[in-house]
């Protein structure tokens, strides 16, 4: 049985500090994240080269010691690896082509049919797994089903998630068909990242919360179930984190309907709340605001202990509510990191 602490927490330990990684902990904040990245040439390039992607991912282990690094890539490599078209624009975000009518659903690849595109990827995993300390937990994950197909339908990110809404509304039938073929997909996806040495994965349902309802069961929890349970299945043991973000009420009783190891939340949630009505359940991950990353000071350090606090009395891996941003200052992530191994 491992010592790893994150994998002591995901078994439902209740630590003496918790273990903390950050999500985009590798990024723009870090000025050698930003030179790899020129060094590559363009997002899409330094997300393909293992050597880079690897790079970029353990620069925060090296300056912060976090508990866990999670492998550098994107959500939206896969919806690429199914035939769909992506790009960056400059200053506006990714770019897909569309897929809204049942032609386009027909014209994507079959999920069996995405890995030489990702095999870069699966490398990246294989390199950290080698270089890697070992007391680190490696993390690989995905986007969810639904925060995938938000994208793949709008063709870019949307404020309201509103044009996969109005397929879903209009042609459930090619919306539920785009839905099942990324389940399957991402349960492939991730089975080779285990299989190349991830030790735990994580599903990043970004646009969780603007489902409701028994939309939120149908297209939030059940896609995730199905995921985690044909991972579990050939993967025995397999931690599994899910984090359907803005959730809301929907936090609650989601370990128990859809078998994550670990529910994460965000910020618009209290830490005090989750621990009655989540951490009940099993472990939680978050959930300090990320603003606290670009002002620092006094508050940085009172909010860390207050979540420290209030989830105390379980599983606990500290993360924050949300990513990182890139205006974040490397100083008041140390002082964080700080703040919870010395109190």
């Amino acid at each position: 049985m491992t010592d790893k602490t994150i994998l002591r927490a995901l078994r439902g330990e209740a630590l003496p500090r918790p273990p903390v990684w950050m999500m985009r902990q590798a990024g723009r904040y870090l000025p050698e994240y930003r030179a790899t990245r020129a060094r590559a040439g363009d997002f899409l390039s330094l997300c393909y080269n293992p050597d880079l992607a690897a790079e970029v991912t353990l620069q925060p282990i090296h300056r912060y010691g976090f508990d866990a690094a999670i492998l550098f890539a994107d959500i939206l490599l896969l919806p690429q690896a199914l035939g769909a078209d992506l790009w960056f624009e400059t200053g506006e975000g990714p770019r897909l082509s569309t897929t809204t009518t049942p032609a386009a659903l027909r014209a994507l690849k079959g999920r069996d049919d995405i890995h030489d595109t990702l095999a870069p990827i699966y490398e990246t995993v294989k390199i950290l797994r080698r270089e890697l300390p070992g007391e680190t937990t490696l993390i690989g994950f995905a986007g969810a089903p639904w925060t995938v197909a938000t994208y793949m339908i709008a063709g870019r990110g949307t404020p309201d998630q509103g044009p996969a809404h109005a397929l879903k509304a209009a042609d459930r039938a090619t919306f539920a068909g785009l839905i099942d073929l990324l389940t399957e997909a991402t349960i492939e996806y991730l089975s080779k990242q285990v299989e190349a040495g991830a030790e735990v994965v994580k599903l990043f349902d970004s646009w969780a919360g603007s489902l409701k309802g028994q939309d939120f069961e149908d297209f939030a929890v059940a896609p995730t179930a199905r995921i985690i349970t044909a991972l579990k299945a050939r993967h025995p043991g397999l931690p599994v984190i899910a984090f359907p973000r803005e959730a809301g009420a929907g936090y609650i009783g989601f370990a128990r309907k859809t078998g994550a190891d670990c529910v994460a939340i965000d910020n618009s949630v209290s830490a005090e709340w989750a621990a009655t009505h989540v951490q009940v359940d099993g472990c939680v991950q978050g959930n300090l605001d990320p603003r606290h990353m670009v002002t620092g000071g006094p508050a940085l350090v009172e909010a860390t202990r207050a979540v420290i606090r209030a989830f105390r009395g379980g599983p606990h891996i500290f993360n924050l509510g949300h990513g990182i941003t890139p205006d974040a200052d490397p100083e008041n992530v140390a002082l964080m990191v700080e703040t919870i191994r010395n109190g």
